[in-house]
Formats: C-alpha cells, structure tokens, sequence
C-alpha cells in the first residue's frame, strides 16, 4: 500500500498520483489558507484536498502543527518571490544612492502588496512561530537561507546593508533598522488585512502603503537633501476614518 491511497469523496480524488505526497499537502495546505484563513488548515482537510486517506499524511506530518509550519514556510518563500520580484522592477536606478533606496522601498511595498494579494498567507507566514525562545537574534537565524528564495527579513536587512555600502545610511543607524522598518509595513498590512482599513479601496491602500514606506525609509535614512521629501500627504479614501 502506497502512502497515496485516494480519500474516497473528495472533490479532488486522484490529484495525488504517487509522486511526493509532503509537497502534495503542502499544496493543499496553501490552497486551503488561501480560501479560509490560517484556520482552515489541517490535516484531514488537506488530505481531502490533496485526494489521498487521512491516514497517510502522518506519513510525512507528525501533527497539524508541523503540517503548519511546512505550508508557512512556502508562504514565506512566495511572499520573498513577491519581494524579490519589486525590487528587480523598481531597483534600476543607474545611480547607486537612488538605486539603493529604491531597493529599499520595494522592499516595503513588495511585501504591503503580497498581504494585499494574499491575506490568508500573509497571516500564516507571519503569525506561525518561527524560531524558538533559544535563538536570541531571530536575524541571524535567517542570515543565512538554505535556497535561493530569500527571507523576508533577510531582503530587508540586505537592503539597509546597501544603503551603507553606499553611505546613504551610517553604520550607528543601521543598528536595528530593520525592526523599525518591519514594523511600519508589517503594521499597515495588518491594519490592511483584517482590521480597520480592510474596507478601503485597493487604490486608498496602496496610496498609504507609499506613504508609510517613504516616512519609514525618511525616518531611518534621513530624507535625500537633493530632492524634495518623498513623503506626500495623503488624501480621499485612505485618509478617512473607517470601520473594521
């Protein structure tokens, strides 16, 4: 007996055809967040997904929660794909002070717009617990990735570390940056996703998203003294008070 035995009654019988049954529930983990939240994961629901008997996903999964942890991981690959992909588009500047806050910024929208694009697994990514208590610099811990898809973090801190390499930012404002960077896009995508600016218009959001990045990246690097402040009021939609 395979550990592919079809799960009689699901909507996907036979997805499953004897190849690797982890990245098969892996997948179905993904496509169950997607639609229904972190919340809606577990192990029989992605054996049913995946078209194979419950019983084989302990095969590969000793519980839910590593069955989480897996299917967060590759939600933190697709939100550094996500990244990743925002700073090839927008990190062409031939100059290399402008290059390198353009790095920057796309950092921060890039990963505004994967919890725009992906609420159900920007949640899980972020909210999965990661390292644990013994690992006291949760950045060192991701410093060194085992792929060529890199960590959120790691695009983050990379890009600060341009910045200096540039002497755009000095070395004692460098000192956790990231944290006060993190947090101000992290923030917004929380406040985006599930609480007060869900409501918003795409459009109102993203106008804030701009406007959060740029006074994050002013805030830690100071704004460029040859070009007027990158920071803009914001006004419409984004600026009004809503309801969550």
């Amino acid at each position: 007996m395979t550990d592919g035995t079809a799960g009689k009654g699901s909507s996907a019988h036979g997805r499953y055809h004897h190849g690797d049954l982890a990245a098969a529930l892996v997948a179905a983990g993904l496509e169950l967040v997607r639609a229904g939240g972190p919340a809606a994961l577990g192990l029989r629901e992605a054996t049913r997904v995946a078209g194979v008997s419950p019983s084989a996903a302990y095969r590969h999964f000793a519980d839910r929660a590593a069955l989480v942890s897996a299917v967060a991981d590759q939600a933190l690959h697709q939100a550094g794909r996500a990244m990743q992909a925002r700073m090839d588009d927008d990190g062409a500047d031939t100059d290399p002070a402008r290059r390198a806050r353009g790095h920057l910024r796309a950092v921060g929208l890039g990963y505004i717009d994967f919890a725009l694009a992906e609420p159900g697994l920007f949640q899980l990514a972020f909210q999965t617990p990661g390292p644990s208590d013994a690992t006291p610099d949760v950045a060192t811990h991701y410093a060194s990735p085992t792929d060529q898809v890199q960590h959120p973090l790691v695009l983050l801190m990379s890009a600060l570390d341009e910045l200096v390499e540039v002497g755009v930012l000095t070395a004692a404002r460098r000192a956790n940056a990231e944290w006060a960077c993190w947090s101000a896009v992290h923030g917004l995508s929380d406040l985006a996703t599930r609480g007060p600016l869900h409501a918003q218009a795409r459009a109102a959001v993203q106008q804030l998203a701009e406007y959060v990045v740029d006074a994050a990246i002013d805030g830690v690097v100071g704004g460029d003294p040859s070009e007027p402040s990158t920071t803009k009021p914001v006004t419409g939609a984004g600026a009004k008070r809503s309801r969550g």
